[in-house]
C-alpha cells in the first residue's frame, strides 16, 4: 500500500514537473516576442496579439494584399542602395550638377547615398521581424504607420531609379559591368537568406490546411521555383578572372591619372614612366580608336590642346581625334604644348634632358601602354570614350578594343574563375542540404504529433518555433 501510495506521489511530482517544464516553455519567449511584434504592429501587450491557429495562414487576406507591395519596396530599394553605392566615382560630377542647377555647393552625393541605406535597411528589418514572428506562430499585422514608410520608400525608390535612367542612363552600365565582381557574393548571400526563410516555409507547408484559401502548394511551388533558379544562376554569370593569382600588382595606393601630368605630358610614354619612377601602383588613361582601328590614349575629343596639329593642318583641327588614321595620328608631337600652355600653375622645375624628352613625346598607342605596364606588373584602368556615328567601329570599338588587350599583350584570355566555380558547386550543395534538413524536421515533428493525438491542441503544441520554443497550448493538470 505504502508503496502504491509512492509510486502515486511520484507520478504526481512528474507531471507537475512537466507542467512547470511546459509553463517555462510558454513564458521564456514572451519579452522576445512582445519586442518583435511590439516594433513591428506597435502591440507591445500580450492580450493586443493573436497566435495562428493550427491549417491557418498568417495574416488576413487584407493584410495579405499588402505583402507584394512590401518585397517590390524591398527589391526597388536594394537596387537603388546598390546603383548609387557603385557610382561613387561619379559623386563629384553629381555634385556639379546640383551645384549648376540649385546654386548651392553641398555634398549632396552623401545625403542621397545615405538615404538609400536607411530605406533599404528599414524595409529589410520589417521583412526581419515578419519572419521571426511567422516562426513564433504569431499572426502579421502590419502597423499603418510602417504601411506608409514602406509607400515612401517604393515611391522615392522608383522616382530616383526612373530619375538617373532619363537623366544619367551610362549608370546602368557601370551596374552591369560591377555585377562581374559582385555576382558571385551576392549569389552566396541570397541562398542564406533562403536557407533561413526554409524554416516558416517548412513549418507552414506541413500546417496549413490542403483545403483552405492558402495550400501548402501556394507556398512551396514559389520558394523552390525561386531556389531553382538561384542555384542555376550561376551560369549565366561572367566573372573573368584574366591575370593568373599572383601576378597582379598590390592593392592601389597611387594611381597615375594619365601617367604623372605635372611632370610630364599627359597620356604619353614618358607621363607613364614617370609614374612608374614615383612608385604608382597603377596607370589610368583614356582609350579612343583611330578611323582605322587603332585604339590609342587621348583624353579630349579634339586634337587642339594636347599636339600640334593646330600648326600642321589648322583647317582640320577642330576635327574629333577618332576621325584621323592612325598614320596621321602618330606624326603629331604631344610634348610641346606642355610648357606652352603650363597646364598646371605649381609644376615644379624640369631638368633640360626631361624637357628634350619631353618635346620629343608623340601619340601612345594603347597596345604599348599595355606593355609598359605588364613589364612593370601595374594596374591599370581605362576610360574607354565611343566613337560617333558613322565611324567604322561605333559599334564594334569594344571588341576591337579587348582583341588589342588580349592578342597584343601579354594577359591570357584562356583563364577562367575556377575558385568560384568550386565555391558555386559547394554552396548550392550545402544549402540544399541544409534546407532538406529543415524540411525533414518539420515534417517528422508533424507527423510524430499527428500520430500521438488526433486533436488540434496536440497539432499546436508539436510545431515548433524558430528559436526551439514549442508552440503550444496551456496543459493541464489532472
Amino acid at each position: 500500500m505504502d508503496s502504491a501510495n509512492i509510486t502515486i506521489k511520484k507520478g504526481k511530482l512528474g507531471k507537475l514537473k512537466v507542467v512547470r517544464q511546459h509553463l517555462l516553455q510558454h513564458y521564456e519567449h514572451q519579452p522576445l516576442i512582445s519586442c518583435l511584434a511590439g516594433l513591428y504592429s506597435c502591440r507591445w501587450r500580450r492580450y493586443q496579439r493573436q497566435k495562428i491557429e493550427p491549417g491557418d495562414w498568417c495574416c488576413t487576406k487584407r493584410e495579405c494584399a499588402f505583402y507584394p507591395v512590401l518585397v517590390a519596396t524591398f527589391c526597388f530599394s536594394f537596387v537603388f542602395v546598390y546603383l548609387w553605392g557603385e557610382a561613387k566615382n561619379d559623386y563629384n560630377n553629381f555634385d556639379w550638377f546640383s551645384y549648376i542647377n540649385l546654386g548651392i555647393w553641398f555634398h549632396w552625393c552623401i545625403v542621397l547615398l545615405v538615404l538609400a541605406a536607411v530605406s533599404f535597411s528599414y524595409i529589410l528589418l520589417l521583412l526581419i521581424l515578419a519572419m521571426c514572428l511567422v516562426s513564433e506562430g504569431q499572426q502579421l499585422y502590419l502597423h499603418w504607420c510602417h504601411k506608409m514608410g514602406t509607400v515612401f520608400v517604393l515611391i522615392l525608390s522608383v522616382s530616383v531609379l526612373v530619375t538617373i535612367t532619363l537623366m544619367w542612363n551610362v549608370q546602368w552600365r557601370t551596374v552591369i559591368l560591377s555585377m562581374q565582381f559582385t555576382a558571385p557574393f551576392l549569389h552566396v548571400v541570397a541562398l542564406v537568406c533562403m536557407i533561413l526563410v526554409s524554416w516558416p516555409v517548412a513549418l507552414y507547408t506541413f500546417r496549413l490546411n490542403k483545403k483552405g484559401t492558402v495550400t501548402p502548394v501556394m507556398i512551396l511551388v514559389p520558394y523552390l521555383a525561386l531556389l531553382i533558379f538561384l542555384f542555376f544562376i550561376p551560369l549565366g554569370m561572367y566573372s573573368p578572372c584574366v591575370r593568373e593569382e599572383g601576378t597582379l600588382g598590390p592593392k592601389p595606393a597611387l594611381i597615375g591619372h594619365r601617367g604623372a601630368p605635372m611632370v610630364a605630358p599627359e597620356n604619353t610614354h614618358m607621363a607613364f614612366v614617370k609614374t612608374i619612377e614615383y612608385g604608382g601602383d597603377g596607370l589610368e588613361t583614356d582609350v579612343r580608336i583611330s578611323y582605322d582601328g587603332v585604339p590609342f590614349l587621348m583624353h579630349d575629343k579634339t586634337l587642339t590642346r594636347t599636339t600640334n596639329l593646330w600648326e600642321v593642318q589648322p583647317e582640320i583641327a577642330d576635327k574629333t581625334a577618332e576621325m584621323f588614321t592612325w598614320d596621321m595620328l602618330k606624326t603629331l608631337n604631344s610634348g610641346k604644348w606642355f610648357f606652352e600652355s603650363k597646364p598646371f600653375y605649381t609644376m615644379p622645375a624640369i631638368s633640360y634632358n626631361d624637357r628634350k624628352w619631353a618635346e620629343e613625346q608623340s601619340i601612345y598607342k594603347l597596345s604599348d601602354f599595355l606593355k609598359l605596364a605588364d613589364q612593370h606588373n601595374k594596374l591599370v584602368l581605362f576610360d574607354f570614350n565611343r566613337p560617333q556615328e558613322h565611324h567604322p567601329y561605333r559599334d564594334s570599338w569594344i571588341r576591337r578594343v579587348l582583341e588589342v588587350i588580349l592578342n597584343e599583350s601579354k594577359i591570357k584570355p584562356h583563364l577562367t574563375p575556377r575558385d568560384y566555380k568550386i565555391m558555386w558547386i559547394l554552396t548550392d550543395i550545402f544549402s540544399a542540404i541544409l534546407i532538406s534538413l529543415v524540411f525533414l524536421l518539420h515534417w517528422w515533428r508533424e507527423k510524430g504529433t499527428s500520430c500521438d493525438s488526433g486533436s488540434t491542441d496536440t497539432l499546436t503544441s508539436g510545431a515548433y518555433s524558430m528559436f526551439g520554443t514549442k508552440l503550444n497550448t496551456m496543459p493541464t493538470v489532472a
